[in-house]
């Protein structure tokens, strides 16, 4: 029966697919939504207006094309880019000109940042008004050109067709990124007949897979010398779907290896060899192995400035450094390399595992094992008051560290990386390199789309949840079943946790006081909302938000002089550790 139902959606998939490539006489608009649909884009996140009227007006009555309206922009792209990241699929998001694409400009510079695949889709007014300073014109080509990987300003229905498709193929290819697609007013109305390319053919633009194996072969007999290894994997590793081949090399080289924000889940938590996440709240033994190492090899992570911090103090002990990435613009960009490696990292580590051998690792393994029995994360626990880490923890363990998890920026984002021991690639959900403020829930609403039957849990802030927490109305519609944690300090924390530290607790305008009664807020959208002060009661409330069907909104209220620890300041070198209340 399994089989005969496979062979019948096959088949109703290759006749839609014939009956969208018909070449009709249709507006630009309808070519639009048909070359979204060729490229398999199964859901747009989105917000009308004036400019995409034709757009929309074509969805009308479209049951194949599927649409969830937002209730802010950012929220829609924030959304496409959770959609991108938890499915290895391109997000799309489409705004209006004007005050709708500008907001964008957050969430797009956010993809760029992270490298996340999406295509976004502004309108724009009519080509004879552009440049005239027209109601709702924006130069948002001109104003996302160093936040996008290429973009578009279509002048030609004809040449629509193909934008689509060139931009699909750029987004998703090389290193990957947001790429922008304005379309005029009149261009979206005007009739052609449509015709969809087969391939894609950009002069100037040819990433490619191969790799040049002399480069491998350099690194692989550097790691056969080396006594003191380590792997700094990052995001690039979940990007090129290389985790598989990424544990057969530690398998096979016995490197210790630690991950970063943005590479957490492209490593199984629980292998031996795994240090935690390094870096300004990294953990004290993949802090201390990244100091002692006499080879580091860098696999899809660019030695972002919150690993190294300061870099005249970062790997003193370093012999030789290895960088694989796609983008060599990042090779040797902030760190010195020695061996460079350019390549898709799936692809590399495939050629490298063939013929790499171990390490001379064996005391040095031996040591960095018995280092992180001796220093693991801690903090004070109580039983009077409800600290955030055990909230972390508790979520981890109902879930068993396979749920996807998003955050927002924050003190929450910290212990989230830390407290939660993510199993799986893709399930680390979080802006890294931009750090944006409100990504957290958005995105857990897109990575849910992409993943229906599995479970989402949006740990937030009570700062960050305040940015776009209207988009509570479209879980409550649409029954989007997302599991929205808020780590509730009454206080920008991290903001707190600095001046306290940095700025010798001079306190300014840090105070949260005055914000929603969060449980109040989630019942006015239509959302369950529950609220825990204390160990009995965050037990029971989470229980309660997993035998929930539907998204619920809880509450955690924790201290609000809880810190991150361990902490490197600004300027200091990652050896210089505040253990905290553990030191």
């Amino acid at each position: 029966m399994s089989a005969h139902i496979e062979i019948e959606t096959a088949v109703s998939k290759d006749d839609q697919r014939k009956k969208l490539l018909q070449p009709d006489v249709i507006t630009g608009s309808e070519i639009l939504l048909r070359s979204l649909l060729l490229e398999g884009v199964d859901c747009v996140f989105g917000y009308p207006g004036g400019a995409v009227l034709y757009i929309y007006d074509a969805m009308h009555g479209n049951e194949d094309f599927k649409h969830l309206l937002t209730r802010h922009e950012q929220g829609a792209i924030h959304a496409a880019d959770g959609y991108a990241r938890s499915t290895g699929k391109v997000g799309v998001c489409i705004a209006t000109s004007g005050p709708g694409a500008t907001n964008l400009v957050t969430g797009i510079a956010t993809a760029y940042m992270d490298s996340v695949p999406l295509v976004v889709i502004t309108g724009n007014v009519a080509t004879n008004f552009i440049g005239t300073d027209a109601f709702q014109e924006a130069d948002i080509t001109g104003i996302t050109m160093p936040i996008t990987k290429h973009s578009y300003l279509v002048r030609k229905v004809e040449d629509l067709p193909r934008i689509i498709h060139e931009a699909f193929h750029i987004a998703n290819t090389g290193r990957k990124g947001p790429v922008l697609i304005d379309i005029p007013k009149d261009v979206s109305a005007l009739k052609t007949a449509f015709h969809y390319p087969e391939k894609v053919d950009i002069r100037g633009y040819k990433p490619s897979l191969q790799v040049d194996m002399s480069q491998v072969d350099a690194l692989l007999q550097a790691i056969e010398q080396a006594e003191q290894p380590v792997i700094l994997a990052g995001g690039g590793v979940v990007y090129a779907n290389a985790s598989e081949e990424l544990i057969e090399f530690v398998n096979k080289t016995q490197i210790p290896i630690t991950t970063t924000l943005l590479g957490l889940g492209g490593f199984p938590s629980a292998h031996e060899l795994w240090l935690g996440m390094p870096g300004m709240h990294g953990t004290y033994t993949a802090n201390h192995a990244l100091q002692n190492a006499d080879l580091i090899i860098s696999i899809g992570s660019r030695f972002d400035d919150r690993v190294t911090m300061n870099l005249g103090g970062f790997a003193p002990k370093v012999k030789f450094v290895a960088h694989i990435d796609v983008d060599p613009a990042e090779i040797g960009k902030n760190v010195k390399v020695d061996y460079p490696v350019v390549g898709d990292v799936k692809v590399v580590l495939k050629a490298a595992n063939v013929k790499v051998k171990s390490a001379q690792s064996k005391d040095w393994v031996a040591k960095i094992i018995e280092m992180k029995a001796a220093y693991p994360l801690k903090y004070k626990d109580s039983e009077e008051e409800l600290k955030p880490q055990y909230v972390i923890e508790m979520i981890n363990e109902t879930t068993n560290g396979e749920a996807i998890v998003t955050t927002d920026v924050g003190q929450h984002q910290m212990w989230t990386a830390q407290y939660y021991k993510f199993k799986n690639p893709r399930s680390m959900v979080t802006s890294g390199g931009l750090g944006t403020m409100g990504f957290g829930f958005p995105s857990a609403i897109g990575a849910q789309m992409g993943n229906p039957d599995k479970l989402v849990v949006s740990i937030n802030g009570d700062g960050g949840m305040q940015m776009c927490a209207q988009e509570l109305a479209i879980c409550a519609i649409n029954n989007i079943p997302v599991k929205v944690v808020i780590i509730n300090n009454q206080v920008l924390g991290m903001v707190r946790q600095w001046q306290e530290i940095i700025y010798n607790n001079r306190y300014s305008h840090i105070d949260l006081a005055g914000s929603p009664d969060f449980v109040k807020l989630a019942e006015a959208y239509g959302v369950k909302g529950l609220r825990a002060t204390n160990k009995e009661e965050a037990r029971l409330a989470w229980q309660e938000a997993l035998n929930t069907p539907g998204p619920v909104v809880i509450d955690f209220v924790v201290r609000k002089e809880e810190n991150v620890f361990p902490m490197v300041t600004a300027g200091s070198s990652i050896s210089e550790m505040i253990m905290g209340d553990s030191e």
